[in-house]
């Protein structure tokens, strides 16, 4: 991600310093001053902008600067410095567009937080306009957002097999969007005014999935004081999405099979089987392939849910929408959390881009809040991101480049400082770990976690005990 572009319109002609000075105290950002009010309305028309500062010299009418910038960018963010302040030009800034107002005398106490306010402003401006972009474009899908290859595939399958009947079987790595991809074949097939009925087949015990997938009848088992329909019935006329199918044992899948091939259902203690009308949408994160192979897993079963397969690509193959997701997770933590934090700086979103994502985008979703919320400035840094996300991001980095980079070097760094640190607390401690915890003021599981990542143990920190005065040495005479 670029850094933030600040446009200074100052049309008294002054140079714009104070405000490059007091911008250089914030995460980088590039500022440009312009000294008429022409060459800022082209400049807004040939390049992009995240922030204009317009600037009222002495006896200036901030009506014709104002208007004239609104009128090439209308929704610009625009902070409007002014040396004789009113209520009324105030409220006509507002009212306007996205807008800050400061008297000049409060430009050095009040530049940043307008900043962070209006960059904040800017983002969401982006985002949504990125959103609209995939929205608009034929491949893109409630609760999806990427643009790359793989994914442009994925729309592509799914919009083909969403009209049909047919059973679907998504595999993927966790936290690849499975339960996305089932939602929008519902959504957009003939079922969609019909129950949507997830099941997460691994979440539930063994000895009551059977009695919440098929339903029973009163008294067919202990505890069971009333008929309960199962959830494959409640999803009747419409979709049922199984998630991680693999779980299933293989008494249920036998039972599974039946239900797909009569399209009836027998609750457990019944006689009787009713008629039900469901489109399954199984998913497993396991190589089922290889679970058939080894008996795991019904082969018949598996022919009859594989009708069309939908393999999701894991996050660290989708290029580009690894940034793109990443901006509009923040934009919405940043949001949910009341907090006027502009985005990612562009050395984070080099981090996110380098590292591997094993649990794809769930983790990512995850590691962005987190890095929202600890966030000091206006940007999300590297230093707010988690320290194992950015060490195995140097080292990925680092072995794709064939050097050292900065993030390798960093990782590096850090590893050896503990080493030390851990080192020479262990030998003052005489490896008592929970005396070195309470120095260190780490919890002892943690301390525990470092010890064992650098292949250290308090056992190896202990002295001999000292030979008592009475006693020789075993090898001494007598």
């Amino acid at each position: 991600m670029r850094q933030p572009r600040i446009l200074v319109v100052d049309a008294a002609g002054a140079t714009g310093l104070p405000y490059a000075r007091l911008v250089a105290r914030l995460q980088p950002m590039e500022l440009r001053v312009e000294s008429s009010l022409a060459r800022a309305v082209d400049s807004l028309s040939r390049d992009a902008w995240d922030l204009g500062i317009v600037t009222v010299r002495g006896e200036q009418s901030i009506d014709p600067l104002h208007g004239a910038i609104r009128r090439a960018d209308p929704r610009l963010p625009l902070l409007v410095v002014d040396p004789q302040p009113s209520v009324e030009a105030a409220r006509s800034c507002l009212q306007a567009g996205p807008c800050d107002y400061l008297a000049m005398d409060q430009v050095e106490a009040g530049l940043e937080d307008a900043l962070v306010r209006l960059l904040a402003t800017s983002h969401k401006r982006d985002a949504e306009e990125v959103l609209r972009r995939v929205v608009e474009r034929p491949y893109s899908f409630e609760g999806f957002l990427g643009e790359s290859p793989p994914m442009r595939q994925v729309y592509s399958v799914i919009e083909r097999v969403a009209t049909s009947n047919v059973d679907v079987l998504v595999t993927g790595e966790t936290g690849t969007g499975k339960e996305l991809v089932a939602r929008a074949i519902h959504q957009r097939s003939r079922r969609a005014q019909g129950p949507f009925v997830p099941v997460d087949c691994g979440a539930i015990p063994d000895t009551l999935l059977e009695s919440e997938l098929f339903g029973h009848e009163r008294g067919a088992f202990t505890g069971a004081d009333a008929r309960r329909m199962g959830l494959i019935e409640f999803a009747d006329g419409g979709t049922l999405f199984l998630d991680e199918v693999g779980e299933l044992p293989l008494p249920l899948q036998a039972k599974l099979l039946r239900v797909l091939q009569e399209r009836r259902v027998r609750r457990v203690g019944a006689r009787q089987e009713n008629a039900v009308d469901v489109r399954v949408v199984a998913a497993t994160s396991r190589p089922i392939d290889e679970m058939v192979d080894r008996g795991g897993f019904r082969r018949d079963l598996f022919y009859r849910i594989n009708v069309v397969r939908i393999d999701l690509p894991p996050l660290r193959i989708r290029g580009d929408d690894i940034g793109l997701l990443a901006e509009w997770f923040a934009n919405r933590a940043g949001q949910e959390m009341g907090r006027p934090v502009a985005g990612l700086s562009t050395d984070a979103y080099q981090v996110l881009k380098s590292y591997h994502w094993p649990g794809n985008v769930r983790e990512l979703q995850n590691v962005v809040r987190r890095a929202i919320a600890m966030a000091r400035g206006p940007m999300a840094g590297v230093d707010d991101l988690p320290d194992d996300v950015v060490t195995a991001a140097g080292r990925s980095a680092g072995a794709e480049a064939g050097a050292i980079g900065f993030f390798a070097q960093r990782a590096e760094q850090i590893a050896r400082f503990e080493r030390t640190y851990l080192t020479e607390l262990l030998t003052r401690h005489l490896g008592d770990v929970s005396a070195a915890a309470r120095e260190a003021r780490l919890p002892r599981g943690t301390l525990y976690r470092l010890m064992k990542s650098h292949a250290l143990d308090g056992a190896s920190f202990r002295r001999p005990p000292e030979p008592r005065g009475d006693v020789p040495p075993a090898d001494s005479p007598g």
